[in-house]
């Protein structure tokens, strides 16, 4: 089934009666939230999940020559199939399904012995639409506000590194906007690539750039028109102005900073690739998962390999439903590759959106500029922990300015493009789709200080690092606002202002320079031996840890905690103990670096093994290796000098950084004398 209908903000009253109404009354915050969409809707596609093959790998010539095999024996025409990988592939239908057509498909095509999993090839859609402006105005950056991810200080430890790599998957993006631009340009921005496909009938109307994939990433805009909503492709979604999503949470992650205009980007130096999967009206699973995949630096059938593979992907897009097996096994892919996805938690008050209801990524709910659960915002036990995503303020009327705006990079074009520009508090930008990118950018600095870190420590930092939640509303005025509580156990949406806890809105809320101090620390890894007997020697190696970038291990310290054994040593990279012939012995392992961080493994040895969730070996490479996105010609040589930091350049002094927030005030859209919005979306 398709869910249809993106998630737009309330538009403000236009007669100035209204607005003079309005005043003298609170309105309620704007939500950034529309309509979903039906629950089904007829498709032509299904995506098929292989079951593995003994004795290897399996060709994807072979595995797609499965599914139409499965496709003959199950009774179902179809149109072909193409492959995602060797055990995912798209089947088209002949002909358009739903109700019990569809069951009776889905039913046929799961009997079949080689077939794991059938669904419906649905789409995601971005979580949030925005509006336009500066420093200044970037509060969540700041340490003001409760909810701040205190930026600044972060800065005075990294601004970034040019060996990282971050994935916006997304609208695509203006690379024509000034505070982003082309990295071949001392720019941000790589060449990515475009993953919105064709439509169930053949035509680019989604796609909107009149082809299917391609190099070419540019947002062409996703405007939805009266007339659009009458062809089969868009009649479950509202009429909308374009988005310039992707540009939105570009820009939070990695505008230009320092370059005298515009907004400050959360990370500095670091290169962003834009990644096509949503056009009008959304954008299907399966251009997603294969777009999750090619970002990572995995082969996808058909598409020049990513030459740039990211560390992070940011995706601001979700749907409603449980995660099921094909975005699991995207996601498990992707960190397979030791790449971290960030995802915005979802925007109607209920159950986590998926894909941020999958087991392994960072599901980033919406938090108030005083530390609540924003109205808006999903939540549940999936969530990693809580970042701003933009709110109004109890004061708030209808009309009025929204104070609290997550200000970025926008475009002001209706429909197709036109002035790059800024979202402010007039023409606001709210949503989850913003927590994530704020996520993100804390993400790609930690990458720049530690190069080791694995998905799963990321995960695991990036909460060791969040600020505590408060256990009150400082804005409220009169009784406090309720406990946050799990939508799926309460039976309803709670879709107003709730005190966050950890078990519904994550660890706590981001906080950028205690992410750096976690990441930091070192990474503690022990190789334990593979066969153990009872009353054997087990030697423990933790000669693979490693410290952080421009760090070096000082110490290694053992220890026995559970159990009882004697250890050959308690310093060094190696002990060794004998095995018991009954219960288990629990080894410590702490590993310290010269500047006194430290970090801890524990070891579990029984009479028949020896396991630890620790890795084996940490690897050492922590600093990340730059990154030039525009080599030259191997018979030219180079003689610029730039290494295509796109403005980033080394950390700002503290004068250079109050120059950077002067020369921002005032200053609003890039182009036509300051024209804005006339209306937030």
């Amino acid at each position: 089934m398709l869910h249809r209908g993106f998630l737009r903000g309330l538009r403000r009253a236009a007669l100035p009666i209204a607005l003079l109404l309005a005043a003298a009354t609170a309105a309620a915050p704007p939500n950034p939230l529309a309509a979903h969409a039906l629950a089904e809707e007829p498709t032509t596609r299904l995506l098929v999940l292989l079951r593995p093959v003994t004795g290897g790998a399996e060709p994807v010539a072979l595995a797609s020559a499965r599914v139409t095999r499965a496709a003959e024996l199950a009774g179902v025409a179809h149109a072909g199939s193409r492959p995602i990988s060797a055990q995912v592939h798209v089947l088209h239908l002949a002909h358009l399904q739903s109700g019990r057509d569809l069951a009776d498909t889905l039913d046929a095509l799961r009997a079949q012995p080689g077939v794991a999993e059938v669904q419906p090839d649905r789409k995601k859609f971005a979580l949030a639409i925005p509006n336009d402006t500066d420093f200044p105005n970037q509060w969540f950056w700041q340490s003001t506000q409760v909810a701040a991810v205190n930026m600044e200080s972060a800065w005075d430890l990294t601004t970034g590194s040019t060996g990282t790599v971050i994935a916006v998957l997304d609208t695509g993006v203006r690379f024509d906007h000034p505070d982003l631009g082309r990295a071949s340009a001392n720019g941000r921005l790589l060449a990515g690539y475009d993953f919105v496909g064709p439509d169930p009938d053949g035509g680019f109307r989604t796609a909107n750039d009149g082809d299917g994939w391609d190099a070419d990433p540019s947002d062409p805009g996703d405007w939805i028109s009266k007339t659009d909503t009458t062809l089969s492709t868009f009649q479950k979604c509202s009429t909308a102005n374009s988005s310039w999503h992707g540009t939105r949470t570009s820009g939070l992650i990695g505008a230009l900073t320092n370059n005298g205009l515009g907004i400050a980007g959360g990370t500095w130096k670091p290169w962003l690739l834009p990644v096509r999967v949503l056009g009008k009206c959304g954008g299907y699973d399966s251009d997603i998962q294969a777009a999750m995949r090619w970002a990572a630096g995995l082969s996808v059938a058909g598409v020049p390999d990513n030459k740039y593979p990211a560390k992070i992907e940011n995706l601001s897009l979700g749907g409603t439903g449980a995660c099921d097996s094909f975005y699991q096994s995207a996601v498990n892919d992707v960190i397979a590759q030791g790449t971290v996805i960030v995802v915005s938690a979802g925007n109607d008050g209920t159950a986590v959106a998926s894909p941020a209801n999958c087991q392994g990524v960072v599901a980033v709910a919406g938090l108030r500029h005083v530390g609540t659960k924003v109205g808006y915002s999903d939540l549940g036990p999936e969530i990693t922990l809580g970042a701003p995503a933009g709110n109004c303020g109890d004061g708030y009327v209808a009309g009025g300015s929204c104070v609290y705006s997550i200000d970025t990079t926008t475009n002001l074009g209706t429909t197709t493009p036109g002035t790059n520009a800024y979202t402010d508090q007039v023409n606001y930008n709210l949503g989850t789709s913003f927590s994530a990118p704020i996520v993100s950018a804390i993400a790609g600095l930690m990458h720049s200080v530690n190069g080791n870190l694995t998905p799963a420590q990321f995960v695991a930092r990036l909460q060791e690092g969040a600020a505590p939640y408060p256990t009150v509303s400082a804005d409220a005025t009169g009784a406090q606002p309720p406990m946050c509580l799990d939508p799926a156990v309460a039976g309803a949406a709670q879709n107003s202002e709730c005190i966050c806890t950890t078990a519904v809105c994550g660890a706590g809320m981001a906080n950028a320079p205690g992410a750096l101090k976690a990441a930091a620390r070192p990474i503690a890894a022990v190789a334990v031996p593979t066969l153990v007997s009872s009353g054997s020697t087990v030697t423990l190696n933790a000669a693979g840890s490693a410290a952080a970038c421009g760090h070096t291990i000082a110490s290694y310290a053992w220890s026995v905690t559970a159990g009882s054994a004697a250890l050959s040593a308690t310093a060094g990279a190696t002990t060794s103990l004998t095995a018991p012939t009954s219960g288990t012995v629990t080894v410590r392992l702490v590993v310290t670096d010269e500047a006194g961080k430290s970090d801890t493994a524990d070891v579990t040895v029984s009479a028949t093994g020896a396991a630890t969730s620790a890795p084996s070996a940490a690897g050492h490479a922590a600093c990340p290796a730059s990154i030039n996105p525009n080599p030259p010609p191997p018979s030219t040589p180079s003689s610029t000098g730039q290494t295509g930091g796109g403005g980033g350049g080394g950390a700002l002094s503290w004068i250079e950084f109050g120059l950077l927030g002067a020369l921002a005030v005032g200053r609003r859209a890039l182009a036509g004398g300051g024209v804005r919005p006339t209306a937030p979306r």
